[in-house]
């Protein structure tokens, strides 16, 4: 993936290795993976997990020098993010300004250990999410190097799809649809299961992330020979029945909340074949 190509976003707030730092106790590797597959997989509020596998986390302001902040900013793996963070803002800009909106584009957080978000406290452990409460991303890198080794995704592209995903979120947040699933989870309406509202939420960021490589791919034809297969392979790994299978050995549908394996890259790849919007509505959709 030739991501270089784009340009690359100021949006991003680089907390590794300061004030941003937090220790976390009590959390081992097999924690580890069981929140990476319960917080990022699953969607459990990622101060939820905190509070059940290591406690609060404490927050340790650290000093950063002149020369660490100048290599951050050569930091290749931020170039990257920052990459794919522009990338997104350029093309939601555009969907957005043809509707006659204006894109809001959110911050991206780049944090390592532990991060406080107005949706709470969260460690590494939960993986990448979005906080609709201060409508910013927050990723620790080191998920990428789980996701790869542990849950069978990974590279470049696929990290790219986590990010765009993420993005999808925001998305959803400006434009009601994460509000509507919030009320209704209010309202008592049991909002997961294999065609609930938490897996039709999931799904369109999937798709929305599709929709989102169409138009890169369009834009800058920055995709290799193999890419696309990488971000299905990832789409897959990550998918209720695959996670289930692999922490329980069952396939529970009645607790779904993100989709399929099948139905995730599924939707990625509507998105991706598609471009269009309008065939993301996974809300109206009568087969997930």
């Amino acid at each position: 993936m030739k991501w270089d190509r784009a340009r690359k976003s100021q949006n991003l707030e680089d907390r590794r290795g300061g004030s941003g730092v937090a220790r976390a106790g009590g959390v081992g590797l097999g924690g580890l993976v069981l929140a990476l597959v319960i917080g990022w997989i699953t969607g459990i509020n990622p101060a939820q997990i905190l509070g059940l596998m290591g406690g609060q986390s404490s927050q340790t302001p650290v000093a950063v020098s002149p020369e660490e902040e100048a290599a951050r900013a050569n930091d290749p793996r931020r170039q990257f993010v920052a990459s794919i963070l522009g990338e997104t803002e350029d093309v939601w800009g555009a969907i957005f300004s043809k509707a006659g909106q204006t894109y809001p584009a959110p911050t991206l957080v780049l944090f390592e250990g532990a991060v406080q978000s107005a949706c709470g406290q969260a460690t590494s452990a939960s993986g990448p999410f979005y906080c609709p409460g201060d409508q910013q991303v927050y990723i620790d890198l080191g998920f990428f190097a789980e996701m790869q080794s542990r849950l069978g995704g990974g590279g470049d592209f696929a990290e790219a799809y986590v990010i765009a995903h993420e993005v999808g979120h925001h998305v959803q947040t400006i434009t009601g649809v994460t509000q509507k699933v919030n009320d209704a989870r209010r309202s008592g309406q049991d909002v997961e299961g294999d065609n609930g509202l938490l897996v039709r939420q999931e799904l369109q960021a999937d798709c929305y992330a599709g929709l989102w490589a169409h138009n890169a791919q369009t834009r800058h034809q920055w995709l290799e020979a193999g890419d696309i297969e990488e971000a299905m392979n990832t789409a897959s790994a990550i998918g209720d029945d695959r996670l289930q299978k692999q922490s329980s050995g069952r396939v529970m549908p009645d607790s779904f909340t993100h989709g399929t394996s099948e139905q995730r890259v599924r939707w990625f790849s509507e998105g991706f074949r598609s471009g269009s919007f309008e065939r993301c509505d996974t809300f109206r959709a009568a087969r997930l």
